[in-house]
């Protein structure tokens, strides 16, 4: 098989999971693009000014009506179904070049059905509710359609798993179970399809205002030539290390991660070049893919895109956006430095060398002033843009955004000068052999404006002057992208005084539209799953159908804290597995994330909302490289041409240190940055990288050299202490201190003002009054009073009696509602009661214990040494 034709099987598989296989000839060819190209324009429509604009200017409502996100996610939908039945196949044996008549009739089943909601959505929401309606049979008749269409691009899009799941807990709503006795069919469907928390929920309201638009982004992006303006600059870079091109793959991939919303594709586009390189510089097949799928997976959980799913969890954990991107920072950050670590130890034991590096005649010191110099160059640049922003900001606030896109414009025209001044970067064929590598500077200045768009995303989304939301600052970054993509090319032309100006227009005009038309077509399953996961989250909504999978979970673990975790790791893998990131987050958070949050209360394990989310996240990202599913591994492997189960195995073996990070992140929440400092968050960072690099190493059986079986067994004590030093503590003086319920108000009196306070809570189960239950909170205490005043502040109605502290019930503004749906209140012969208090204990620092296990590094290091020292010299002697 010739290496173009590997790419094109890679490539078949991207379309078959991505963006849909079916590509129509003849005079269908034009339906799909001009579909896709007319949604990215709504779209961008939506998310501007527009709306208001041409109202105002006309009169005319209907602009402005289109633009409502309650009306945009019927249209969102109906290009979501109308896309899935005409880009993804049937069945395998349906047509590929054609669009058949069956499917005109099911785009028409579901555009129907949209269009009956956009033109009766306030008669609709007028009756609400009012099941006896005249109308009600014919809501039913347009919601089975709908839904029916709905179910059958999902099918065709994201395959079977998704609708098995949804149709399973869809049939519970009706047919009930446990203690859930079912819903009629109108009442069931009615919270489906003819109201905003099921089809048409969160997810799709989510989809509709933000993803798309960081998505179409990422496509322009790429279609515009910065992915291969990465691949180039990460091998220039690291290429001419040990295992090079392996490294370069992992950054080339990291980088990637920051604006794709697929594993899969992003194996397919950095993997092409890296993998058959990897093969050449002496990694076997398996381990060539692997490496890619590893970095490939690991780029869904980078900010600030995380695989597009980002901005589900922010609205599903109540965070803001840009405190979720803080808290998945360093673990990305972390997770990426171990594994370029873990690939070096694997040059290491293969010996492998680098490629050639390109000759200089730059003595050190003439490199480092360069590149200091462009680093202050670079610095000064950004400087002076903030200073000249806050000034005009301050004094001309109504010229703010023309002065912004105005300093944008200029920096954007001296990069793309000092571009023009260098030859374009060309698609390099990995079959040929490279007799040098390409030199940095000169890469890096040949696509450096690639960087604009990105610094606007994040300059308008990060806490600055200029912060917006974040669907309008992915508004703004795409209008800089499209320019970039549109200008590029004439611009270099004129700078370089050639003669094809009109014909490079030409060139900017074409891969700005096809950066369109993907991102559509990226959209396309992203839509669908979020509709699909609508009907996911308002069954279990309406039934508590969590529950379920909770008593399931907690009696295989028989109460067991860890392996209630690792079964749920397992559940998240396996419910990831075949399923594009943003469906695979939306099942696993919807199904895992309340049973860790519960079981994990009942074991006095409480931790933040967002934690529990990127935990779940995580093993749902990690099916991607899993047996025997692992779509990215069965990508890889079609370029590398090894074996995909193999592959996929490889690849989760060095993804154990990304399975891992979860665990800890849960018990030590400093690795989210949460309740940090700036100054102790670069320690904990500096900690974690170290941690995880020795948790690399003991997995390899590699640390400086090859360690003995003891070695490794320390590294990873050493690792856990690094990551865990409360554990230790925790053995030597216990974190919290019990007291009895009974003491509850006077110690609540006791504590400080804003205090926290810790309580075990008991009672009667509610869902069956007889049965005991339990679980543990955290209260809010507020300002100094007396201890009943301050339980109220929290949330709780309390009564004394026969020396208990009774929970009566919960305040109307109580931050722990939830509790409503763990017991029985107000029952009088086992009323709910505050249990136990955990007061926290005073104890020394946890770090002491890094000193213990750095000396023991430290003699693990000297003994590797030792032992080099004295196999040289007896090669030396031989």
């Amino acid at each position: 098989m010739s290496a173009n034709q590997t790419v094109a099987s890679a490539e078949d598989l991207v379309a078959q999971v991505d963006t849909g296989a079916r590509n129509p000839q003849g005079r269908q060819k034009y339906i799909i693009p001009v579909m896709c190209f007319s949604w990215a324009l709504y779209q961008l429509y939506i998310a501007s000014e527009l709306p208001f604009i041409l109202t105002s200017l006309t009169g005319i409502d209907f602009f402005q009506f289109i633009g409502n996100l309650s009306i945009s996610r019927k249209i969102h939908l109906a290009f979501s179904i109308a896309l899935a039945v005409l880009a993804f196949p049937l069945l395998k044996t349906s047509p590929r070049k054609t669009i058949p008549w069956y499917d005109w009739i099911l785009i028409g089943c579901g555009v129907f059905a949209m269009l009956y909601m956009i033109a009766m959505n306030t008669n609709i929401a007028n009756r609400a509710g009012d099941f006896s309606h005249a109308n009600i049979q014919f809501d039913m008749t347009v919601a089975l359609i709908g839904m029916a269409a709905l179910t059958v691009a999902v099918y065709r899009a994201l395959g079977l798993p998704l609708v098995i799941v949804a149709a399973v807990l869809a049939g519970y709503v009706f047919i009930g179970g446990g203690n859930w006795g079912g819903a009629s069919f109108v009442k069931g469907m009615w919270h489906f399809w003819m109201q905003e928390e099921g089809v048409f929920g969160k997810p799709l309201a989510v989809s509709t205002q933000t993803i798309f638009l960081f998505v179409l982004f990422g496509a322009i992006l790429e279609k515009a030539g910065a992915g291969g303006y990465f691949i180039k600059i990460a091998f220039a870079l690291l290429g001419h290390f040990k295992g090079g091109p392996a490294k370069a793959a992992v950054i080339a991939s990291a980088l990637s991660g920051l604006y794709s919303g697929s594993s899969i594709a992003n194996t397919v586009t950095t993997g092409t070049f890296t993998i058959p390189l990897m093969k050449r510089t002496g990694f076997s097949a398996e381990k060539a893919g692997a490496v890619e799928v590893a970095s490939s997976t690991n780029g869904q959980l980078m900010p600030p895109v995380m695989g597009a799913a980002a901005f589900l969890i922010a609205e599903f954990t109540g965070v803001e956006y840009t405190t979720l991107l803080k808290h998945a920072l360093l673990p990305a950050l972390v997770s990426y430095i171990a594994l370029v670590y873990i690939v070096h130890i694997e040059a290491c034991k293969l010996n492998l060398k680098g490629l050639p590096k390109h000759p200089s005649k730059k003595t050190f010191i003439n490199k480092l002033i360069g590149f200091l110099g462009g680093f202050i160059f670079i610095s000064l640049m950004f400087l002076l843009v903030y200073v000249t922003l806050g000034w005009v900001k301050a004094n001309f606030p109504a010229l703010s955004v023309f002065t912004v896109m105005s300093i944008s414009l200029l920096i954007y025209l001296v990069l793309l000068y000092i571009a023009s001044k260098r030859p374009d970067l060309e698609k390099d064929d990995p079959e040929a052999p490279i007799t040098e590598l390409p030199v940095a500077s000169d890469t890096a200045w040949t696509g450096l404006y690639f960087l604009i768009p990105i610094i606007i995303l994040l300059w308008c989304i990060l806490p600055t002057p200029e912060r917006l939301s974040a669907h309008i600052s992915a508004y703004y970054a795409c209008l800089a992208m499209m320019f970039i993509s549109l200008t590029q090319h004439p611009l270099k032309a004129l700078f370089r005084g050639e003669s094809k100006f009109w014909q490079e227009c030409k060139t900017g005009i074409s891969e700005c539209v096809d950066g369109i038309i993907s991102g559509s077509r990226n959209m396309i399953s992203i839509g669908i799953a979020t509709a699909a996961a609508g009907v996911i989250v308002g069954s279990i909504s309406i039934t508590g159908a969590h529950g379920i999978v909770g008593e399931f979970v907690e009696f295989l673990s028989g109460g067991n804290l860890m392996i209630m975790l690792i079964l749920v790791a397992i559940m998240s893998l396996i419910l990831g597995m075949g399923l594009p990131t943003t469906a695979n987050y939306l099942v696993v958070a919807g199904l895992m994330a309340p049973v860790i949050v519960a079981l994990g209360a009942k074991s006095g394990l409480i931790v933040p909302l967002v934690a529990v989310h990127l935990f779940v996240f995580y093993f749902g990202i990690l099916a991607d490289d899993t047996p025997p599913v692992g779509l990215a591994a069965y990508a890889a492997a079609a370029i590398s041409k090894g074996d995909p189960i193999k592959t996929g195995v490889q690849g989760f073996a060095y993804d154990i240190r990304t399975a891992l990070l979860p665990f800890l992140f849960l018990f030590n929440t400093e690795l989210l940055l949460m309740n940090v400092t700036f100054y102790k968050a670069i320690f904990v960072f500096i900690i974690a990288t170290v941690a995880m690099m020795l948790f690399a190493a003991a997995t390899q059986g590699w640390f400086m050299f090859k360690s003995r079986k003891w070695e490794s067994v320390a590294l990873l004590l050493i690792a856990f202490t690094l990551f865990r030093p409360g554990y230790w503590l925790d053995q030597i003086s216990p974190e919290f201190n019990v007291k009895s319920g009974a003491q509850a108000l006077l110690l609540a009196e006791s504590l400080p003002a804003d205090a926290q306070m810790r309580v075990r809570i008991t009672g009667p189960d509610f869902d069956d009054y007889e049965t005991p239950n339990n679980t543990s909170i955290i209260l809010k205490l507020g300002p100094k009073a007396d201890g009943e005043t301050r339980l109220t502040n929290a949330g709780l109605q309390i009564m004394q009696e026969d020396g208990k502290v009774i929970i009566d019930a919960l305040t109307w503004d109580s931050k722990h509602k939830q509790l409503d749906q763990v017991f029985t209140f107000g029952e009088l012969d086992d009323p709910v009661i505050i249990d136990t208090v955990l007061m926290v204990n005073q104890r020394f620092a946890k770090e002491f214990f890094y000193i213990p296990a750095l000396l023991l590094l430290a003699l693990i290091m000297f003994l590797q040494l030792g032992r080099e020292k004295q196999h040289k010299l007896e090669v030396q002697q031989a």
